[in-house]
């Protein structure tokens, strides 16, 4: 990475960024930002990822969050960015949309990192950390139905299956049930509430997780549609990419990592041929693998940023093949749950 016209990533236009940026070195490396283009930051955050390909190169970049607070936030970037940087209020999965509308497409690069920011869990008013107490709300964008919605509505059955696909809790069944019956009692509002109703069940020794924490991952992204929103922002690169652009996607959990590693690999594989046609079949590959499997953090980033210890970085370049039809794309989604609404004790 250089760092060109006086904008340097630890230092960067508006000041030093609120927090690390995971494997900000490698996301780098494979979007290798060039002079004059053109770029989707669809995950803005506290800007992290914006601030360094700004400094990478006299470049421009669309930095879409749908979370307020962070586009608030962003203003004092934006006024130092001279006119290269735009901010979008909207969703990611839009990002071809909103590039068209801003006049910004085609685009020569997509950064997305998947999850919650560190500044969101750092908030207890957020309500997205069992580490500190606050209301159990957990929405990005500070509207539509919260946590404790999802936890006072659902049955049993549904919370369970919630809690089994989007966390991968095996305790599920039982996490589900002792909610329904603590709720019998008395609402669930307060994220510590719930912290402590999952821990008289789930069982965890020393050093290893919080007994909440898968809990709290399926309900944030239940609540928040994040595998919907990731499934139909990966399709929307594809479309708003030109030949030769780069999408860099930075996850954090198995569900997020599975969906993009289907999806690239999908989009990277050439046609079946068959022997009883001269010709292959299927559509041509729509994107070239950049990075062969995915990339992990270095000890030293580890170490320095804990959060970090679960990414994994997955990057491709666009072909000249138009974009394949999205009808197959719901399939990488988890099955729904058998009822989503309804609240049965």
């Amino acid at each position: 990475m250089t760092t060109g016209h006086g904008v340097g990533p630890a230092d960067a236009a508006g000041g030093p960024a609120r927090h690390l940026p995971v494997m900000l070195r490698e996301v780098l490396a494979h979007l290798a930002p060039k002079e004059a283009g053109r770029y989707v930051d669809g995950t803005f955050g506290a800007g992290g990822y914006t601030r360094a390909i700004l400094a990478a190169a006299d470049c421009r970049v669309l930095a879409i969050d749908r979370d307020p607070t962070a586009i608030a936030a962003g203003q004092e970037l934006v006024a130092a960015s001279g006119g290269r940087l735009l901010l979008a209020h909207d969703r990611f999965s839009r990002l071809d949309e909103i590039a068209a509308e801003r006049n910004f497409a085609p685009l020569d690069g997509v950064v997305l990192d998947i999850g919650v920011s560190s500044m969101q869990l750092d908030e207890a008013e957020r309500g997205f950390s069992f580490r500190r107490d606050g209301p159990l709300d957990m929405r990005m964008a500070a509207s539509g139905p919260s946590a404790a919605d999802l936890v006072a509505e659902l049955d049993e059955v549904s919370l369970a299956h919630v809690i089994w696909s989007l966390g991968e809790e095996r305790q599920s069944r039982a996490i589900a049930k002792a909610i329904v019956k603590a709720r019998a009692e008395a609402p669930i509002t307060r994220t510590a509430q719930l912290a402590e109703i999952v821990s008289r069940v789930v069982w965890s020794k020393p050093g290893e997780v919080h007994p909440a924490t898968r809990t709290f991952q399926a309900l944030r992204i239940a609540v928040n549609e994040e595998l919907d929103e990731l499934v139909r922002a990966l399709a929307a690169a594809e479309r708003a990419l030109k030949p030769g652009g780069r999408l860099v996607v930075v996850t954090f959990h198995s569900l997020e990592d599975r969906i993009v590693k289907t999806f690239l690999s999908h989009r990277a594989k050439a046609p079946s041929a068959s022997r009883h046609l001269p010709q292959a079949e299927g559509p041509e590959p729509s994107f070239r693998l950049v990075a062969k499997g995915a990339v992990e953090p270095g000890p030293d980033e580890v170490a320095g940023n804990p959060r970090s210890r679960s990414a994994k970085l997955r990057a491709a370049e666009r072909t000249e093949a138009p974009a394949h039809p999205g009808g197959d794309l719901m399939g990488l989604l988890p099955a729904p749950p058998p009822q989503r609404h309804g609240r049965r004790r």
